[in-house]
């Protein structure tokens, strides 16, 4: 029976919360826009010639790994000189009839900064999606998904992503982190709907547990959560499960959450899912995950890092991104079907914003459908994860590497050594990470070549020394 409680009391409470929002005639409906092909009747990439997936890299995956910046980028980066990007401006031939014709030389460098895990951004099958979405509909979308901006292009996405996360449904956001945010304060609107609309008592609130190191995304929603005097925080020190079950079992509050980014973006560390599952049963809580790094990448067919570790049946909601992996733009929610309508709803972020537009949806769509038949990026990614710890001896888990330096002039010295030597790897430091802390944060994708990898490396040698690098932070800190 305890396993039930999660699911069981929170589709209660929500429940509850739903009959409130109807008594106050403020529950909102999704009214989907039907935007059809006027020749075939259908929408998206559903036949056989456009939908097109390969069984191999092709010479235009690299394009989202090979990037050039201009000597002017260069030289800035090199002196660390503040720049609003206007230097790519004035480096274009003034009065000249051809768009982004430029004077100034290039330098062309690898790309192990970005987010793209899988290489599609550079697809043909999405980038047709987009452009057919383009040529029927225009970009629209008109309005918030309240209002008119939602459509069938947009269902048809949701729908995808609820599949592969196993979920009853899907919300879109505009963004992860609006995703986050509208998420938080739904969550945040609970206390007092069930309260009659009055601030809750300590009682009546909710309890949300936070890993210290969560995205930034989750800590502002969970500080708007907080303005709605719904809830009450409690911060657990990083992937620290003894400390977790510590503050659960002192909190006599009935209503608790635990929030967690699943694949952490600095520090490139996994949650710890089965202890989380775990503990979910013997407490009771309501599991959210961030599993916007995970998506895609992990799992054998891409549904993330709940996957992965066998434990999709014990997370609650999973927030994600279409903007790594997917390698287009946006976020989403898939959550059970009373939890979307709390969400759309109550949450800010969803509400307040103009929806995706429709080539962007059907761009997300189409690289859903690639992501998932295309097994062997995957594959690649983590191959490459493999040969980045054969070539250096570091005992790395995930394609997001963080090399822990210390000082800010070590960390932008090496990321100056690494430009030099033809690789884009940024230096990260505070307010992004702790003081004394300061890293290279390494991100590989299915399309960089052992070769790229052995040139990183031995790039790499020459500026910090593999030995003494430290991976992840060992002293986690709140920044709530």
């Amino acid at each position: 029976m305890e396993a039930l409680l999660p699911s069981v009391l929170w589709d209660k409470w929500v429940e509850e919360a739903l009959k409130s929002l109807d008594s106050l005639k403020v529950l909102r409906s999704l009214r989907p826009i039907s935007l059809r092909n006027k020749k075939l009747h259908s929408f998206g990439i559903d036949d056989d010639d456009a939908f097109e997936v390969f069984d191999k890299m092709q010479q235009w995956d690299r394009s989202s790994v090979e990037v050039e910046i201009g000597e002017t980028t260069f030289r800035k980066w090199m002196l660390d000189t503040p720049s609003s990007g206007e230097e790519i401006v004035y480096g274009a031939v003034v009065g000249d009839d051809e768009p982004g014709v430029y004077h100034e030389k290039f330098k062309k460098l690898i790309l192990f900064s970005g987010n793209d895990y899988l290489g599609l951004s550079s697809h043909p099958t999405i980038g047709k999606a987009a452009a057919k979405a383009a040529q029927e509909h225009g970009m629209g979308p008109r309005g918030s998904a309240l209002i008119c901006g939602y459509t069938n292009y947009h269902r048809q996405l949701e729908s995808s992503l609820a599949d592969l996360k196993k979920k009853e449904d899907c919300l879109l956001c505009p963004t992860g982190f609006a995703a986050n945010m509208a998420l938080m304060t739904a969550i945040g609107s609970i206390g007092s709907l069930l309260a009659g609309n009055n601030i809750p008592s300590d009682d009546e609130k909710i309890a949300i547990f936070s890993d210290a190191l969560n995205h930034a995304s989750i800590i502002d929603g969970i500080r708007l959560a907080e303005r709605q005097k719904g809830v009450k925080v409690y911060i657990y020190r990083h992937c620290d499960m003894s400390h977790l079950n510590t503050l659960l079992s002192h909190c006599s509050m009935k209503r608790k959450i635990v929030v967690t980014d699943s694949l952490f973006s600095m520090d490139g560390d996994f949650a710890p899912m089965v202890e989380l599952a775990e503990l979910r049963k013997k407490h009771g809580f309501l599991l959210v995950i961030d599993d916007a790094h995970g998506t895609f990448v992990c799992g054998k067919n891409g549904g993330g890092v709940a996957e992965e570790f066998n434990c999709e049946k014990d997370v609650d909601i999973c927030i994600g991104t279409l903007s790594k992996a997917v390698g287009c733009h946006g976020g989403f929610i898939a959550c059970s079907k009373r939890w979307k309508l709390l969400i759309q709803s109550r949450g800010r972020s969803f509400i307040f914003s103009t929806a995706t537009p429709v080539p962007v949806a059907a761009a997300a769509h189409a690289a859903v459908r690639v992501a998932v038949h295309e097994t062997w990026r995957r594959k690649a990614v983590w191959d490459r994860v493999k040969d980045f710890h054969l070539l250096t001896g570091i005992p790395v888990t995930s394609p997001i590497i963080s090399l822990i330096v210390g000082s800010e002039d070590k960390a932008l010295q090496a990321s100056r050594h690494l430009l030099q030597a033809g690789f884009h790897v940024t230096a990260i430091r505070p307010p992004t990470v702790p003081p004394n802390s300061c890293r290279l944060r390494v991100a590989l994708s299915a399309v960089h070549t052992r070769e790229d990898l052995e040139n990183l490396a031995a790039a790499l040698s020459h500026c910090i020394n593999f030995q003494d690098t430290r991976i992840y932070g060992s002293n986690g800190y709140a920044r709530l």
